[in-house]
């Protein structure tokens, strides 16, 4: 618990800092520099290529989730693992190479009527593909080494930095769009180069091969977590990017570009779970394997509640601020208002749900997530058919949020039946209504005409009132313990 407890706060410092570039970058600016069709673009380019390189990444990544702590041995370099782990990069990048050509007619003919641009630039995607596999599986890595904070910092900190840079040369014309994407490519593969790098100074580079370590047992456990981790993630990264996929071929790249910046804000929701469940899911894992079912209960309690306490505090002062943030951008983007309502109840959900997900994925009846998740995505590609004709881009955020909320409860559920495990009490209700009590409290604060004094006052007195009730109410001893020891401090 203290690993996740350091971890996690620098890690969400780290996730805060890098969500400000983000925002500046792609809610801000964006909009003012780019075209929707431009911002639909690279949001198209990415979300394919994180589809092709979650199938390159051969389930590598649920493999050292749940095996390497049987690897683990620094002195011998952790019997030859980060050999293997090249050598799955090699064979995933090469696999999902010559998926893209063969699907390529495809994507194509879907696109070429509605998204002209994206077809004009698809060969693009083979660098992103590369880098994010590389990415994906490296940084997996430093994370069962209990060093998730790198990933973190390079991917939500360095390359924001690094696309609002080429943004602003872009801005004052140094190159043409064109060059922009391709630089647009380097700042999403700076964070997979750098890992690398650190994994160097670290000693861990090391391409040794130890293949006699691997017992017939073990290579046995490894195949099947991997065929599992490649239905698991494959369907995963799918039912995350088929909102956007299907948008831009059933609407426009347009579109696309609107849904993709308004979701950016219901996505300041879930940034600090990103950094709680990722260092939680190595101790769950080291916890299954010594059967401490009493630790993982203790962190699924832990995760749930003070994700929970974050996400409704984002989630009313987004809501809060609904009227600034579409004072911030073009009149055109009003039209994704409800993307960040439907997303951020859905997020917030999630955020209460704590490491369901990671118990799971990290127990002896992991297979059965791949059912879920297939689920899942056969459940946002029917609910995006039905809505998106209805509702344009509501209609979406509508779909994918029915389809995501059912998914957690379906997990949470599980977890329950099979472990009698649930993180739920009465605070649960009690914070719930602290929530809405103080939204409905903002209301009665008048609407500023200086745009950033109301975003200032609002967001203030939304965070002094809320922390203030859930202090008072003991909502959550982890919250309270830094808050008594901060005041000691001070007095």
């Amino acid at each position: 618990m203290g690993i996740i407890k350091r971890q996690s706060i620098l890690g969400s410092l780290f996730l805060y800092i890098g969500v400000l570039v983000g925002f500046i970058t792609t809610s801000v600016l964006f909009p003012k520099i780019l075209s929707e069709e431009q911002i639909g673009l690279l949001n198209t380019l990415l979300s394919y290529s994180v589809l092709f390189a979650q199938i390159g990444t051969l389930g590598f990544v649920s493999v050292t989730v749940r095996m390497f702590s049987y690897f683990r041995n620094k002195e011998n370099h952790h019997n030859g693992y980060f050999f293997i782990t090249v050598i799955v990069i090699l064979s995933g990048f090469l696999i999902s190479l010559i998926l893209f050509y063969v699907v390529k007619p495809l994507i194509i003919n879907q696109n070429i009527e509605n998204a002209p641009l994206f077809v004009q630039y698809i060969d693009y995607l083979i660098p992103l593909i590369f880098f994010g596999i590389v990415f994906m599986i490296i940084d997996i890595y430093n994370t069962v080494l209990f060093q998730a904070v790198r990933g973190i910092f390079l991917k939500e900190f360095v390359q924001r930095i690094a696309i609002l840079l080429f943004l602003i040369l872009y801005y004052y014309q140094l190159y043409n769009f064109k060059s922009f994407i391709w630089f647009y490519i380097f700042a999403n593969a700076l964070p997979a180069i750098l890992l690398c790098v650190w994994l160097a100074i670290d000693g861990e580079f090391v391409l040794k091969p130890q293949l006699k370590f691997i017992t017939p047992e073990l290579r046995k456990g490894m195949i099947d977590m991997g065929l599992f981790g490649i239905l698991y993630g494959i369907a995963g990264i799918a039912a995350i990017q088929t909102d956007k996929i299907m948008m831009s071929s059933m609407l426009s790249l347009k579109a696309t570009g609107i849904y993709a910046t308004v979701f950016v804000f219901a996505a300041l929701i879930r940034v600090p779970s990103r950094a709680i469940l990722k260092i939680a899911s190595a101790i769950i894992a080291e916890a299954w394997k010594r059967n401490d079912l009493e630790e993982i209960r203790k962190v699924y309690r832990a995760t749930a509640i003070n994700q929970y306490i974050i996400g409704l505090l984002v989630f009313i002062g987004l809501w809060a601020n609904i009227h600034n943030i579409f004072r911030i951008l073009p009149s055109s983007f009003e039209a994704g208002k409800y993307v960040i309502f439907f997303f951020g109840l859905a997020y917030t959900f999630d955020m209460a749900g704590g490491a369901n997900n990671t118990i799971i994925a990290s127990s002896k009846h992991y297979k059965y997530l791949s059912r879920f998740i297939i689920g899942y995505f056969l459940l946002i590609v029917i609910t995006n058919l039905i809505f998106i004709p209805l509702w344009g881009i509501t209609g979406a955020a509508v779909a994918s949020a029915i389809s995501l909320s059912i998914f957690i409860l379906t997990r949470i559920v599980f977890v329950y039946l099979k472990f009698n495990m649930q993180p739920f009490n009465f605070k649960f209700i009690l914070l719930s209504i602290i929530g809405v009590f103080v939204y409905l409290i903002s209301l009665i604060i008048p609407v500023l005409d200086n745009l950033y004094l109301d975003i200032f006052l609002r967001s203030t007195f939304v965070t002094v009132l809320y922390g203030l009730f859930t202090v008072l109410f003991k909502i959550s001893p982890d919250v309270n313990e830094i808050v008594s020891k901060y005041y000691n401090k001070i007095r």
